[in-house]
């Protein structure tokens, strides 16, 4: 007998829960808002994914006097602990966890927006390129991502004393900003070293997020400052640094600030992030 997973519906009963714990404690928290444009891009990624992936049924059958768990796929059959079995295995697990993320996904959207997301916020591949120090060019994708690491930055160990989730941030507003990320779902690295053309040494950027939606890294540098001298002269000197590795100011790199009498509120965070990603889409 053939017989449909049951992930699709766990997934359905996992994700309403997850909207009800999101919508009753989680919206509280601005850290858990997602912007009306990015919500509708990571919902038409999950659908890619789906699309992407083979509709995978699950059955069990006797085989020569031996009852045997298999796999149905575009009408074939595959043993589940056969080579290809386990394959398929691993896709059907990726499926329901992109099931149960579109399901909490379209639950967020129906509670606080009208209409279906909009479909020019396709998910898709963007590539950007930095310049590195031997003006030698990478692109800025996952790979990329991957080969940073966290928290290389050697200089002032002794300053970071606000810890958050295995790591220690220089201030309390850099660990707020890694919880929005982590709650989020965005992979970000913390303080990597960064070789850009035209410098002889290398910078250590706040934050490097992963955009997975678009394959893409944007940069965050966070100051905190203490006086207008100081704001003009560090933004200045990272507009530059980064202008002259081929990053553009507010698209591919962003800045964030903390300072005298009016700090940090993580709800700016929000339309910046919102602004970036959607630009992107459109301007490059």
């Amino acid at each position: 007998m053939k017989t449909k997973t049951p992930c699709r519906f766990l997934s359905v009963i996992v994700g309403l829960f997850l909207f009800s714990r999101h919508y009753n404690h989680g919206m509280k928290l601005p850290e858990s808002y997602i912007p009306k444009e990015y919500l509708a891009l990571k919902i038409n990624y999950c659908k890619k994914q789906l699309a992407m992936l083979p509709e995978i049924f699950t059955t069990r059958r006797k085989i020569k006097g031996i009852e045997r768990d298999l796999f149905l796929v575009n009408s074939h059959i595959y043993y589940q602990d056969g080579f290809i079995g386990k394959k398929l295995q691993q896709q059907l697990l990726l499926r329901e966890k992109y099931i149960c993320e579109l399901s909490k996904l379209e639950g967020l959207w129906s509670a606080s927006f009208r209409g279906v997301p909009s479909t020019d916020l396709e998910p898709r591949n963007i590539n950007r390129l930095l310049y590195t120090g031997n003006n030698e060019s990478v692109v800025i994708n996952k790979e990329f991502f991957n080969s940073l690491k966290n928290d290389a930055n050697p200089y002032y160990p002794e300053h970071k004393t606000h810890y958050y989730n295995g790591t220690f941030y220089r201030s309390p507003a850099e660990a707020s900003i890694a919880r929005f990320y982590t709650e989020q779902g965005i992979p970000f690295k913390y303080e990597p070293e960064i070789w850009l053309r035209g410098l002889n040494h290398p910078v250590y950027t706040d934050f490097v997020l992963l955009i997975k939606e678009l394959n893409l890294c944007k940069f965050q540098e966070h100051f905190g400052l203490k006086n207008s001298s100081d704001y003009t002269r560090k933004t200045a000197t990272t507009y530059t640094n980064y202008s002259g590795a081929g990053l553009l100011p507010e698209l591919d790199v962003f800045y964030t600030y903390d300072l005298d009498g009016v700090p940090f509120d993580i709800r700016s965070l929000h339309t910046k992030l919102n602004s970036v990603i959607y630009n992107s889409l459109f301007v490059l």
